[in-house]
């Protein structure tokens, strides 16, 4: 059959409503009657499909009698399989049953989804783009040696402290230590002691390239809130004034890095959206497989025709001995044969999707942070749809939308030290306020969130996103701080042993998906 009978195959299914794979509408070409096999395949086709798929098409060649044409060899004869890429329709007709995982779940702050009309995905792949910033793998040079700790720590301080200084007349440590009692002092510092005295007030030491000095907070100035949110480590500014005898200063005024208010986030120029996930866990025993599978077939169908990138953030597998007895919660025990089960999967989305990818903590690379990308074996296996594998964290910009990508450990760290109302599991957004408030994605060392020192500070919000990325959680949350959008991704794993006893009640079968022109946010729920 001539190439122009595929295209009248696919063109036939989208008015019918229906995505096809392409080694299915090349089955279908191959044989003598297309247009009766094409009817016969539909016929037999399950209520709920969404996708013409291989395993549709050959129960009826198998019952034909005439054999294949010369002109359309079948899968076999070419050696070909389910991995290519399937058929982008693009059609005007899309299912809209609820029970297909196509409805978004109203939420608030939700955008209106647009309609199916418009060209395929994969019309006009030129007008895409895909700029990585920060991407630390391979560059890794920290041998855990005393220096290399001052080296980072010093090159935070100087980084997140630049944004701070024209805020305030600093001056360093040791010269605010030799100034005369009562007079107007400030200082940019890292968060090297926080705690309260007798009375009720509370005292900051800052710390500097040349030494520490102390700042007392008062317990009843409108300000003295802000200490509940201070993490060590983090960069700060104060002014006050400084006490008699020049041992301490008491402040006036507490400065973080934070997002400026006036923070124009960057648009693209064209309707096209991002479906941002996390934390899929394949080979957990609680993987919620069919539901990842209902989210690859509707990126096949009309509705999902302007999702055009797809990022993952972090925890493609379950791992092996992340946590106390995960072996009896594992569905596959082998980490290399984890990653290829999660590379099946991966084949079922949209071959023309663009897809991004970096590690988590239950991935096969170092837990500290920053994570470098997976090495060049994993990459062979998960290898599908040629994914760009990067560090965690790191910045990917799609279309002049900068999207800072991170798994987001650190945030059990934020929820745990800062009260409830600004940092909690149920809103998980609120805790990556803070981080952007603070421009550091893991600002405490030492706590729970194992942290690599290296030559410079990776894990640095040196340019404000527009898009702030996370997982690790398994919670859904999204929301606009001063402008950014911040989008915790839930999961794909139900509620484990080791979670229920923790009290997790995971988000799970979502897929938040962005309007990269207008930063709306619809959640496609699949569960």
């Amino acid at each position: 059959m001539p190439l122009e009978g595929a295209a009248r195959i696919v063109s036939e299914l989208t008015s019918r409503g229906y995505n096809a794979e392409r080694e299915a509408v090349t089955r279908i070409a191959s044989t003598e009657d297309p247009a009766a096999t094409l009817e016969r395949v539909l016929e037999a086709l399950p209520d709920d499909a969404l996708v013409v798929r291989s395993e549709h098409v050959d129960p009826d060649l198998e019952d034909a009698t005439e054999p294949a044409s010369d002109g359309g060899r079948t899968a076999e004869q070419t050696g070909s399989t389910a991995e290519h890429a399937p058929v982008s329709t693009g059609g005007d007709s899309a299912p809209s049953s609820p029970n297909d995982g196509g409805s978004p779940v109203e939420t608030k702050g939700v955008g209106e989804g647009r309609g199916n009309a418009g060209s395929d995905r994969s019309a006009d792949p030129l007008q895409r783009s895909i700029e990585i910033v920060g991407d630390m793998t391979g560059e890794s040079t920290g041998t855990g040696e005393y220096g290399d700790f001052v080296s980072v720590f010093r090159d935070r301080l100087e980084r997140l402290g630049s944004k701070l200084r024209g805020r305030v007349n600093h001056r360093p440590a040791t010269a605010v230590q030799s100034m005369p009692g009562g007079s107007e002092a400030a200082m940019v510092g890292l968060v090297n002691d926080v705690r309260s005295t007798a009375s009720g007030h509370w005292l900051i030491e800052l710390e500097d390239a040349t030494g520490t000095f102390p700042w007392l907070v008062m317990k009843d100035r409108e300000y003295a809130d802000l200490v509940d949110e201070l993490l060590y480590d983090e960069v700060l500014a104060m002014e006050g004034t400084l006490a008699d005898d020049s041992g301490i200063a008491f402040v006036d005024s507490m400065y973080f890095p934070d997002v400026p208010r006036t923070h124009e986030p960057s648009t693209a120029d064209r309707h096209v959206q991002a479906a941002l996930i996390s934390d899929v866990h394949v080979g957990s025993q609680e993987f919620m497989g069919e539901a990842w599978n209902r989210f690859a077939d509707w990126l096949h169908t009309p509705e999902a025709q302007h999702v055009e990138y797809l990022l993952i953030a972090g925890d493609m597998v379950e791992g092996v001995g992340v946590y106390p007895n995960q072996d009896e919660e594992l569905d596959i025990v082998d980490i290399y044969e984890q990653y290829e089960a999660f590379n099946e999967r991966l084949k079922r989305v949209p071959g023309d999707l663009e897809v991004v990818m970096i590690p988590g903590n239950h991935d096969a690379v170092r837990l500290a942070e920053p994570q470098p990308g997976f090495d060049e074996e994993l990459r062979e296996i998960m290898s599908a749809h040629d994914p760009r594998i990067v560090s965690n964290p790191s910045t990917v910009t799609l279309e002049g939308v900068s999207i800072l990508m991170y798994h987001g450990v650190s945030l059990d760290e934020v929820i745990a030290e800062l009260p409830e109302e600004k940092a909690n599991y149920d809103e998980p957004h609120r805790a990556m306020y803070q981080l952007l408030k603070k421009r550091h994605v893991a600002p405490q060392f030492g706590g729970h969130t194992r942290l690599a020192p290296e030559e410079k500070d990776y894990l640095i919000m040196e340019d404000v996103p527009d898009i702030f990325h996370t997982g690790h959680v398994h919670k859904l949350g999204f929301g606009k701080y001063h402008n950014v959008l911040a989008i915790n991704s839930g999961c794909w794993q139900a509620q484990t042993d080791f979670q229920r006893s923790v009290n997790i009640d995971p988000d799970a079968g979502f897929a938040p998906i962005v309007d990269l022109d207008t930063l709306d946010v619809t959640v496609q729920k699949f569960s």
